[in-house]
């Protein structure tokens, strides 16, 4: 029964390919450029035709020649290169510079940025620590993370690259393209997919002008921040760069008996520098090379003497692309992740007294990854697009243990990923049909795990994944769509060997994971199916059902909470349903508002464990709805108040276990003046009220919201 599912499961993709492909040979016409990247056409046949000279002009140039409320309409991430948003399947959202501007970033994570956005949850644990939320009703590592296309971690990169480099941030909701890949960090949660959807962050493209940018801040805890930017262009060659030192003295962000035992203030230092280089060698075949280096350090300490923690994050992407005739373009990627970690770990107990403070042992990550790709995009035809390329990941992880001046190793891995996709996408009339293809080939090579020789030395898989969707553009302002992919996660080196042995479960002191030897690999499948509507010119409401099934879920299990201890188990099958509901106006153009809710309702079956059987998955709140606005005053005085409701969810598929978080709900506002000297000159005043009704609630792993405080700042443009 088995091989016969798999069996019709492989001719099903295999019809939809062919139906693809037939029904693109058959609309193909000598019409020259896709219509889907005509200026000011949608793609649906709903637009008038545009300006016939802009039809031959490569497509960098084309999108220079568009007006802003024209780039508006364009996305990159679901084709790689610039398409209406009507062409699209899945569902969109995109925040923009203004948007950008508007929200305040509590925990300096580039997830907070994101945090108002309906299907999914985000959750930082304290400005030091990452974010453990959720995205389409599954667990933090279920949405991939995109820096410019090329694949980021979602926990490490979030804290350490400075949003100021970018212009804009989309997000893709639902089953993701197959043009990319998982993420092979080793590190949090492991490898990261992007079945519940992709968000891109795009770093800052078009240089035009010249323009500096100083803020100098300060806020609660005594934190002090400043930071600067800079842009020019010279020629053919545009340029920004950038940097920012912060610090403070923080505050207690452990609940009371916490395993963190915070004794006094746990201060941070953060600094960051980068710089990007854009270089424009022709016009005529619209050949463009960039690179973008970037550095973050953040070191501090947890509040006690002997646990200090010193991290470095290195980012670096390079991008090289040009137009071949008038129908094909040619992208190269590279770059470069390093990740370095290491924190002191004390002799301290809980309920031992007198406490032990003096210094056990320093621990410490050192994780590399280097990802790479070739994507080629061809139209043809009136309106068909041929996306297909190859990606490459290489990763190293290494964790280490040091005491007395001998080093241990605790894990030691390498693994590589080889990907190869194939994506058609074809209009017609008011369809849009989009199918695609890839092949994934992952080997990881075992040197140690949890300090020994495996016998196992290495292991491999390949899988095929796939992606179907489609988009209904009914009339110019009601359109559904609907989409169905698949996706495949092996179990990572810090999954299977742990950070700490199996000898130490239960022990005092000792914090980390466990090791669980006997992971199996994950295959996902996810669905969704909406309705976007524009109500009249000012008002849209979308819609959107989704359903996602996790066969051997990996989940994150909190097995102890004191001392802090994880495993990652096989979870037999999550299954997770939801729906979102989005609402967003503009009155007189001095007020915007949103308003979200998403329900969601998950469950882990495990029929050989009743302790793990009918329980939901671990950090997806039943609930989450947000609200907000942008209201301008006379005097260039700007309110923005944001307001968020969470519902209860667990940290552990153990019945015995596991923690219950209540409900909450938290409001956030940032205030705005501007103060202007002319055309090129602003100077704005900042001040952002966090957490105004002081809900010190409850996170994972003891940890706790620090409650109400306040930053503020003042920025200068020139």
């Amino acid at each position: 029964m088995k091989e016969a599912g798999e069996t019709l499961k492989r001719r099903c993709r295999r019809f939809l390919f062919g139906l693809v492909l037939v029904a693109g040979s058959l609309l193909a016409t000598p019409a020259g450029r896709a219509g889907i990247l005509t200026p000011g056409a949608t793609g649906t046949g709903n637009a008038g035709a545009a300006a016939r000279h802009l039809r031959d002009l490569p497509i960098r140039l084309f999108v220079a020649s568009m007006t802003l409320d024209q780039l508006q309409n364009l996305v990159v991430t679901e084709t790689k290169i610039p398409q209406a948003r009507e062409t699209v399947t899945q569902k969109l959202e995109v925040l923009d510079l203004a948007d950008l501007a508007r929200q305040p970033l509590p925990h300096r994570n580039l997830a907070d940025l994101v945090r108002y956005s309906s299907g999914q949850f985000v959750n930082p644990l304290s400005r030091n620590d990452a974010n453990w939320g959720s995205f389409g009703g599954l667990g933090p590592k279920y949405n991939g993370y995109l820096l410019d296309g090329l694949p980021i971690d979602s926990f490490a990169d979030a804290m350490s690259l400075d949003p100021w480099a970018l212009e804009r941030v989309e997000l893709h909701k639902g089953p993701a393209s197959v043009m990319y890949s998982n993420y092979l960090t080793m590190d949090f949660a492991g490898n990261e997919t992007p079945l519940a959807g992709i968000t891109n962050f795009l770093l800052k493209d078009r240089i035009e002008t010249r323009q500096t940018r100083l803020a100098l801040g300060a806020g609660a805890w005594h934190t002090t921040e400043g930071r600067l930017y800079h842009q020019d262009r010279h020629g053919r060659l545009g340029f920004f760069l950038g940097g920012g030192h912060e610090r403070s003295d923080y505050t207690d962000y452990g609940t009371a008996g916490s395993w963190l035992n915070i004794l006094a203030d746990p201060g941070y230092r953060k600094s960051k520098a980068y710089v990007k280089l854009i270089y424009r060698f022709d016009e005529e075949t619209d050949q463009q090379l960039s690179v973008f280096l970037h550095q973050a350090r953040h070191e501090g300490d947890v509040g006690r003497p002997n646990r200090r923690f010193a991290n470095r994050y290195d980012t670096v992407n390079a991008v090289w692309s040009r137009t071949c005739g008038r129908r094909l373009t040619l992208q190269l990627k590279t770059g470069w992740r390093s990740y370095d970690r290491t924190w002191d770990e004390d002799n301290f107990r809980a309920g031992v007294f007198p406490a032990d403070l003096s210094l056990r042992e320093n621990d410490g990550v050192a994780q590399v990854i280097r990802p790479s790709e070739i994507a080629f995009t061809l139209a043809h035809g009136r309106h068909g697009l041929l996306s297909f390329g190859a990606d490459t990941q290489q990763a190293t992880y290494e964790t280490f243990a040091e005491a007395g001046g001998v080093r241990a190793t605790g894990n030691d891995v390498s693994c590589r990923a080889t990907g190869f996709y194939l994506q058609e996408k074809l209009i017609a009339g008011k369809w849009v049909w989009r199918a695609g293809g890839r092949v994934d080939d992952l080997r990881h090579s075992y040197d140690r795990l949890s300090g020994n020789v495996p016998e196992k030395p290495s292991n491999s898989w390949r899988k095929t994944v796939w992606s179907v969707g489609s988009r209904f553009n009914a009339t110019p302002r009601v359109s559904w769509f609907a989409n169905l992919g698949t996706s495949f996660v092996a179990p990572t080196a810090k999954q299977l060997g742990g950070t700490i042995k199996s000898a130490d479960a239960g022990v005092a002191g000792r914090n980390g994971q466990l090791p669980s030897f006997g992971l199996s690999p994950e295959m996902g499948t996810g669905a969704d199916l909406g309705l976007d509507l524009r109500l009249d010119d000012r008002h849209s409401l979308g819609l959107r059902g989704f359903h996602h099934r996790v066969q051997d879920a990996i989940v994150e299990n909190i097995v102890f909470t004191n001392p802090s201890q994880t495993r990652s188990v096989n979870a037999g099958e999550a299954v997770s349903r939801g729906v979102e509901l989005d609402l967003q106006g503009k009155v007189r153009d001095r007020l915007r508002w949103f308003a979200n809710w998403t329900q969601t309702s998950t469950r882990v079956g495990n029929d050989l464990d009743p302790d793990q059987d009918g329980l939901a998955i671990p950090f997806v709140p039943a609930y989450v709805g947000n609200l907000g606005l942008t209201r301008e005053f006379p005097g260039a005085i700007t309110v923005s108040p944001y307001l968020q409701a969470t519902g209860e969810y667990f940290d552990s598929i153990s019945r015995r276990n596991r923690t219950r978080f209540r409900p909450v709900q938290v409001l956030n506002l940032r205030l705005r003046k501007e103060f202007r000297e002319g055309d090129a000159r602003t100077v704005t005043g900042i001040l952002d009220l966090i957490n105004l009704g002081n809900r010190r609630y409850a996170l994972p792993w003891q940890f706790r919201d620090p409650g109400f405080h306040v930053q503020g700042s003042l920025e200068m443009t020139f």
